[in-house]
């Protein structure tokens, strides 16, 4: 099992001012640490499960720069990316550009997207629900073309280019992972077998459930299960003194059991950076082993 580590929150006690310097330490902590993977949301406004909506929020690929240039070896991606909210060819763009320059680090996080309310403040367009798949399947094929040697033209359902050029290339070969966050059974995890080579699913009661349809998705196109990283969004909290980090590995350890490869999810009071020690010390070497 491995582990990921998204930042939703940067309210953080100290504000704005000491944000960076916070983060930067944060960033190099969590890498240290020994997690895999490093994330923030791809939101505009605070969501409602977080905080308040106008609590602090940073624009996702600017914020995966900056963690790029304060790591070694972490993976970084959002979790996930709203389709609607960029152009694909500035997505692909900004993903290939943050791979380049952390050493082919980069993974796409892409989804549907979902947030109205931000949409509507911002005056971002919120397409209805079906549109917003075909634009998700746009923005895949468009990425993956644009990761290949292939710079022709590009024809999508609502999107059209005329040369899809792309210099310098990714590092990651064949091109940085898609991950496609979302349980949907009829096209989120059909996307995941047909263009991904990994899921994001919630830690919630249906989860073996969504593994076993993502199963029968990946027969269907032909794909081998096993290629597919799995991972889940789930809380990692050990308690403010450590008192729950027992809960936590029994939890880790039954969702190896169903498949599960990587846990992603945030930390309480991350910015306390001595919050990660225990992830250092106890978390990630025993969760190595499962």
């Amino acid at each position: 099992m491995r582990l990921g580590l998204q930042i939703p929150d940067f309210t953080w006690p100290s504000g704005p001012t000491k944000l960076g310097s916070e983060l930067a330490d944060v960033a190099s902590a969590a890498d240290d640490a020994g997690f895999d993977y490093l994330a923030v949301m791809d939101h505009f406004f605070q969501i409602p499960v977080v905080g308040p909506s106008d609590n602090d929020m940073l624009e996702a690929y600017t914020t995966l720069g900056f963690l790029a240039a304060h790591t070694r070896r972490v993976k970084l991606l959002t979790v996930i990316t709203g389709t609607f909210y960029r152009h694909p060819g500035l997505l692909a763009k900004a993903v290939t550009t943050l791979d380049v320059l952390s050493g082919g680090r980069a993974v796409l996080g892409i989804g549907a997207g979902w947030n109205d309310e931000e949409s509507r403040g911002l005056g971002f367009r919120f397409p209805p629900t079906s549109e917003r798949f075909e634009l998700l399947e746009d923005a895949l094929r468009y990425c993956l073309r644009m990761w290949s040697a292939d710079d022709g033209p590009f024809e999508g359902k609502h999107v059209t280019a005329e040369r899809l050029l792309n210099v310098p290339q990714a590092l990651s070969k064949p091109h940085p992972p898609i991950l496609i966050g979302g349980g949907g059974e009829k096209k989120t995890l059909r996307f995941v077998a047909k263009y991904a080579q990994a899921c994001n699913i919630f830690n919630g009661p249906d989860l073996e459930h969504k593994l076993d349809v993502l199963r029968q998705h990946c027969e269907a196109e032909g794909r081998d299960y096993a290629d597919i990283t799995k991972t889940v969004y789930s809380p990692l909290d050990t308690g403010r003194d450590g008192e729950k980090t027992d809960e936590l590995l029994t939890e880790l350890r039954r969702l190896s059991g169903l498949g599960v490869d990587v846990t992603i999810g945030a930390i309480p009071d991350v910015h306390e950076t001595s919050k990660l020690d225990i992830f250092k010390k106890e978390i990630i070497p025993a969760a190595n082993d499962f």
